[in-house]
C-alpha cells in the first residue's frame, strides 16, 4: 500500500518531469523559429505601475497647467500630426479643385490636341507637386521650445526659462568660477557636513551657515534673499533638518521670485557607499529622467540651473536626478571606457542584440555620492509662505489625495 508521503512525492515528480519536457520542446521549437522566443517574451512581459501610468484627457490650456498629469512629448506629436493631417487635407483640397477643373477643359479641346494638352497638365502637376506649399495650419513646432516648455509657464515663469536672465559664465579666466548659487541651513543647524557636500555638489556654490547667538544677526530666508540678489547669485538652497538629519530643502530661485520646498529622505553619505569615490571638482554633466508634465518640467527646469550649461567632460563625473513615481533619486557618479576582458560579453542593445562599432568596449560606474531622495512638496509664489500672496500664495501644493489613485503622477 502506497502511503500517502510518497503519492505526493510521485505527483510531484511527475508534475516537474512534465514541465521539463514541455520546456526542452520549447526550447527546441524556438531554436527552429527563433520569432517563437521573441513573441513569448513579449507575451510574458510583466506590468509594473509605470506601464498602467494613466494621464489626464484634456487638451488646449487645460492640458499646459501645473496641475494637469499630461505627456508633454505625446501632446506635441498629437499636435503636429493633426496639423499635418490638416495640411494635407487642405492640399488634397485644392488639387481635386484643379484636376476638376482640367477635365472640363480636356471635353472642350479637340480630339488631336488631347495629347499635347494632357503632356501640358501633366508637366503642370509635377511641378506643382515638386515644390512644397505652404503650411494652411499654424506651425506648433515654431511655438515650442526644444525641452517641450509650453507657452503658459513660458508666460508664468519668464525668468525661469530665459536665458538671458542668469549670470554669464566665465569663459577667459577658468580659475576664477562665478559664485551664482547660495547654500544656508535653519538656526544653529548641525547639518553642516550635509551643507558643505551639496556645495561640493552644485559648482560655483558658497555654504554661509546661520548663527542664533546672543550677538549674532538673525536674518530671515526673506532677508538672505535679498543680499543674495544685490550679490549677483542666482539660487539660495536652505537646508533643513530634523533630529539632526537632513529633512528637507527649500530652492529659492531669485530671478523668478519662486520657491520649491522639497522633503528629502534616505540621506547616506558618500564615505558610506562601498567602493565609493571622491570629486575632482570638475562640471557635471547633468541628467534629468522622466520629467515629461508641465509641473515636471518646472521642476527639472529649476534643477537644471544651479549646474554649468557647459559640462567639463574630462572629469568624467555625472550627475543624475532620475524621477520614478514623483520621488526624484539623486545619484553623482564618475564612468570610463575601457577595453573588454576575455570573459565579458559585449554591450547589447534594447532588442539583445549586439551593438555594432563597441564590441571592444565596456563601460565602468564609480559612485560618488551622496544619495538621497527628493519629492516635491510646495511651490510658492514668493520666498516662503511670509513672502508670497496671502490670497493665493502657491502656484502648486502637494496634497495626500493625489496619490488615492495609485496610477496617476504629478511629474
Amino acid at each position: 500500500m502506497v502511503s500517502h508521503r510518497n503519492r505526493t512525492v510521485a505527483q510531484k515528480t511527475a508534475r516537474a518531469k512534465e514541465k521539463r519536457e514541455r520546456r526542452f520542446a520549447r526550447k527546441k521549437d524556438e531554436k527552429r523559429d527563433p520569432s517563437l522566443r521573441v513573441a513569448r517574451l513579449a507575451r510574458n512581459k510583466p506590468k509594473t505601475l509605470d506601464d498602467k501610468r494613466v494621464w489626464d484627457d484634456v487638451d488646449g490650456e487645460e492640458a499646459e497647467e501645473l496641475t494637469s498629469s499630461v505627456d508633454l512629448q505625446a501632446l506635441r506629436r498629437r499636435r503636429l500630426q493633426q496639423a499635418e493631417d490638416a495640411e494635407r487635407q487642405a492640399i488634397e483640397a485644392v488639387e481635386a479643385v484643379k484636376d476638376h477643373g482640367s477635365d472640363d477643359d480636356d471635353d472642350d479641346a479637340d480630339s488631336m490636341l488631347d495629347s499635347d494638352s494632357d503632356h501640358e497638365l501633366e508637366h503642370d502637376h509635377d511641378e506643382s507637386t515638386a515644390t512644397r506649399q505652404a503650411s494652411l495650419a499654424p506651425s506648433i513646432a515654431s511655438t515650442s521650445n526644444i525641452d517641450l516648455t509650453p507657452e503658459s509657464l513660458l508666460a508664468k515663469f519668464p525668468s525661469l526659462f530665459s536665458e538671458n536672465s542668469r549670470p554669464a559664465e566665465p569663459k577667459s579666466s577658468p580659475s576664477l568660477p562665478l559664485v551664482i548659487v547660495l547654500i544656508t541651513t535653519d538656526f544653529n543647524a548641525t547639518v553642516h557636513r550635509e551643507a558643505e557636500t551639496l556645495q561640493n555638489i552644485i559648482p560655483n556654490a558658497d555654504y554661509v551657515p546661520r548663527s542664533a547667538k546672543k550677538y549674532g544677526h538673525k536674518y530671515s530666508v526673506r532677508e538672505i534673499a535679498k543680499f543674495a540678489e544685490n550679490r549677483g547669485y542666482s539660487s539660495l538652497l536652505v537646508l533643513r533638518e530634523d533630529g539632526k538629519r537632513p529633512s528637507a530643502l527649500d530652492l529659492l530661485d531669485i530671478p523668478s521670485k519662486v520657491s520649491f520646498h522639497f522633503s528629502i529622505s534616505n540621506w547616506v553619505d558618500g564615505k558610506k557607499l562601498p567602493g565609493h569615490g571622491v570629486s575632482q571638482g570638475h562640471y557635471p554633466e547633468l541628467l534629468l529622467n522622466n520629467f515629461n508634465t508641465p509641473l515636471g518640467i518646472t521642476t527639472a527646469k529649476v534643477l537644471q540651473v544651479l549646474f554649468p550649461s557647459r559640462p567639463e567632460l574630462a572629469g568624467r563625473e555625472v550627475v543624475t536626478f532620475h524621477n520614478s513615481r514623483d520621488y526624484i533619486f539623486f545619484r553623482r557618479h564618475r564612468y570610463i571606457f575601457r577595453e573588454r576582458r576575455e570573459t565579458e560579453k559585449s554591450v547589447v542593445a534594447a532588442d539583445g542584440k549586439e551593438m555594432r562599432g563597441v564590441e571592444g568596449i565596456r563601460g565602468g560606474l564609480q559612485e560618488l555620492g551622496p544619495r538621497f531622495t527628493l519629492k516635491l512638496r510646495r511651490i510658492n509664489k514668493g520666498f516662503g509662505f511670509a513672502g508670497s500672496d496671502p490670497n493665493d500664495p502657491t502656484h502648486w501644493q502637494w496634497k495626500a489625495k493625489m496619490e488615492k489613485n495609485r496610477k496617476r503622477f504629478n511629474l
